[in-house]
């Protein structure tokens, strides 16, 4: 089966389902070590760039204003490789660390998620109604060095920060400054 995406036959489905039968059957070997971000995303974009694979976009996002953001795969593994920077030069996080997100699915949501693929760091994503209480609890059981999130959810993360004693990092997705946070988009 094929599916369509604006106008360009992509044979995807069948191809992936065809990759893992193979291997379910023993044709092909199970890679000892699988990277989603390298050995998916990264070779899609050497597929397009060379001409064999239709360029579609990796990622398309439109908010409830109309407003869109598309990245093509080469976007997309730049933008992820400059994230897992950030997490890992600015924010000090190592392969095996472990990161909160608390974000709306903005496209930075999507961003540290491959990032986080990437890098070999453990992402624990929260949805944005947490309350303080819920924040604390996550911070505390999952031992995060680093938690993300945004102007309207910083106030409920500062109020349980002197409980959160493996919290390194606080990086924030929005246009302006917060004291003691690193601003996501200007790191980008």
């Amino acid at each position: 089966p094929s599916r369509t995406f604006h106008g360009n036959n992509r044979l995807l489905t069948s191809q992936i389902i065809s990759h893992y039968e193979s291997i379910s059957h023993g044709q092909k070997e199970m890679p000892e070590h699988f990277n989603f971000a390298s050995d998916v995303l990264d070779k899609w974009t050497q597929l397009e760039k060379a001409g064999r694979k239709p360029a579609n976009p990796a990622f398309w996002w439109v908010n409830d204003k109309g407003e869109e953001v598309k990245w093509s795969f080469e976007e997309l593994g730049s933008l992820s490789r400059k994230t897992a920077n950030v997490l890992s030069e600015a924010c000090g996080l190592q392969r095996g660390d472990r990161i909160v997100a608390i974000l709306p699915r903005v496209p930075e949501w999507w961003l540290l998620n491959v990032a986080c693929m990437r890098a070999g760091i453990v992402l624990f994503p929260g949805t944005s109604q947490l309350t303080a209480k819920d924040i604390l609890y996550r911070l505390q059981a999952s031992k995060a060095k680093c938690i993300v999130t945004n102007d309207t959810l910083a106030p409920a993360v500062e109020s349980v920060l002197s409980d959160s004693q493996f919290l390194k990092s606080k990086l924030i997705v929005g246009q302006g400054s917060r004291d003691g946070w690193l601003n996501f988009k200007e790191l980008l």
